[in-house]
């Protein structure tokens, strides 16, 4: 099999094709800190896309309740099991390797396709296929906590809780190695190369549910009335600037732009023949990403390089987010509970515009107060972010201080 780089893991890996990109990537990030479980996003995208016979218990968006939950049941778990089966305690990352080309280190483990060859599988990765039961509900276990002990039940502040919970928003991650496109014996599915987007052509699928199995994601779905698996599209319509409402310009997908916790901001991604990012730090998620690392891949060690990045939450304890975020965790908090000047401003971008923010530039304003955070002053400035569409045209004004309408007597008790 052929060796791809895997920037996420810091070094090449073994996938069944060869290194082929697309001009720019569909990629986003979303802030779990913000994340209120309000499932708005969940059922825009089931409104739009996921309403008819057979699609019962298709939720391509949902939100679940971490650590017990999720959709399928445990598909983290599960997964997680079957790699250290085939690659016992080999989850491991050597972080002193650190570079600008592998900003998490070198990831030492197998991965989901490496396992599966050194176990001698014919598959391309490892997996398994949900059960019926699995897929019964998407937010099962909602809000049920993690206790160290429950005589512990007591009063608790950061940096971790003693009792918690976080919610975790899912759709496909349009993986730039996605183990559904590796897994299909028939070909069926395909990245589009003008946006890196995961399809399945459904003509081709024959519903072997390879896809299914072998996403360590689990976000193909099998739909028994017609034989074929599905999937999350990103809303390419929008994407590409088709929708009747985008005049043209490339907009964010139906949960992004639903969201109502401001927790999203999606983009596009510019991309390099070899697979790296092509640097541009005037791109909010570039930024995020690459520049502040403040956003992370979920489960990199999966290796499929994921397309969906998480800002991790604040006050859970670590080690279950170095397992889920990488090594890159402890960092990426410590950026957010006091982001420099510039992030500042560029987390105001969030759900401001349906709109896809090609550039953004910060104009500097006052100083608005400081605080204290872990010790440290941090200063606060109402600066104004600007953000411009791909023709350059200013699309998105905010600054970091909301302004406060005053709607006068005539409407008492209302802002």
């Amino acid at each position: 099999m052929p060796d791809v780089y895997n920037w996420q893991l810091g070094r090449p890996m073994t996938y069944r094709f060869r290194e082929a990109h697309p001009k720019w990537q569909f990629a986003a990030v979303f802030n779990i800190n913000r994340c209120i479980a309000c499932q708005t996003c969940t059922m825009a995208c089931k409104s739009t896309w996921t309403f008819s016979e057979g699609q019962e218990h298709m939720w391509w968006n949902n939100v679940e309740t971490k650590p017990y939950g999720g959709y399928p049941h445990h598909w983290d778990v599960n997964t997680l099991k079957l790699l250290d089966k085939a690659d016992p305690g080999g989850q491991k990352w050597d972080g002193r390797t650190a570079t600008p080309a592998a900003p998490y280190g070198q990831f030492t483990g197998k991965t989901i396709f490496e396992a599966a060859a050194a176990l001698g599988k014919t598959d391309e990765a490892i997996g398994y296929l949900p059960t019926d039961d699995e897929w019964t509900a998407p937010n099962i276990f909602e809000d049920t906590p993690r206790n160290r002990r429950e005589s512990e039940l007591q009063a608790t502040s950061l940096p971790e809780h003693r009792t918690w919970f976080f919610y975790l928003q899912r759709i496909c991650n349009h993986c730039t190695y996605p183990a559904c496109l590796a897994a299909c014996p028939r070909n069926a599915i395909y990245k589009r190369p003008e946006d890196g987007i995961v399809l399945i052509d459904e003509q081709r699928c024959r519903g072997y549910r390879k896809c299914v199995e072998q996403c360590p994601y689990k976000k193909p779905m099998f739909r028994s009335t017609t034989r074929v698996s599905e999937k999350c599209i990103a809303c390419y319509p929008r994407i590409e600037g088709t929708d009747p409402i985008s005049e043209g310009e490339p907009m964010e997908t139906r949960c992004m732009s639903a969201c109502v916790g401001k927790i999203r901001l999606q983009g596009l991604i510019e991309v390099g023949a070899d697979g790296r990012w092509a640097v541009n730090p005037d791109n909010p998620l570039y930024y995020m990403v690459r520049e502040e690392q403040v956003a992370l891949p979920l489960y990199p060690q999966f290796g499929t390089e994921p397309n969906i990045y998480y800002i991790p939450p604040r006050w859970v304890p670590r080690p279950y987010l170095h397992q889920m975020f990488g090594p890159g965790a402890d960092a990426a908090i410590e950026r957010y509970a006091a982001p420099s000047r510039r992030l500042q401003a560029v987390l105001q971008l969030f759900r401001t515009t349906q709109r896809i923010v090609h550039r953004f530039e910060v104009v500097n304003g006052h100083k608005i107060g400081e605080m204290n955070v872990a010790g440290k002053t941090m200063e606060l400035f109402n600066d104004t972010v600007v953000g411009f569409d791909r023709n350059g045209k200013e699309i998105v004004r905010q600054s970091v201080m909301e302004p406060l309408h005053d709607r006068g007597p005539k409407y008492l008790n209302t802002i």
